[in-house]
């Protein structure tokens, strides 16, 4: 399984470099075509398309220059089938390029399945690391775009 894991954190870092290089292109790439990519503050893009376009908007306007940098140790890589892999990681942009700035840790849950081209992230959640004892935020409608 060593192979396939660095097969999978493979892919994890090919997104980042893509990310980092802020080419949307690259990025949505390597998500199936209907894949579930839930934002931060909840929000689902499905599919690549949206995934790209979304990305786009963001590479070329608010985050703009940002990098993405791992944290929180060494991923935990699970795989459910041969063909299937969870993992759960610790990491954070920062917008000046940096060590990521207060508030923007978060814990990284990707589904990926693997394909004839390869592997691929099915579902993609990113929950920001926040304390509990400071209040949650109000509300907790569901949102999709698309």
């Amino acid at each position: 399984m060593t192979e396939r894991r660095n097969e999978v954190l493979a892919v994890l870092g090919e997104l980042a470099d893509a990310w980092n290089e802020g080419d949307a292109a690259a990025y949505a790439s390597h998500f199936t075509e209907d894949a579930d990519y839930v934002t931060f503050f909840g929000m689902n893009m499905p599919g690549r398309a949206i995934i790209e376009s979304a990305h786009r908007a963001l590479f070329e306007g608010p985050l703009r220059g940002s990098k993405l940098v791992s944290g929180g140790g060494e991923p935990k890589v699970r795989f459910v089938r041969p063909d299937v892999a969870i993992v759960v990681s610790g990491g954070g942009s920062s917008l000046s390029g940096g060590a990521p700035e207060p508030g923007r840790e978060s814990t990284l849950t990707y589904v990926l399945v693997e394909e004839p081209g390869g592997w691929r992230v099915a579902s993609f959640q990113n929950t920001r690391v926040s304390d509990p004892a400071a209040g949650a935020p109000a509300g907790g409608e569901r949102r999709t775009l698309g």
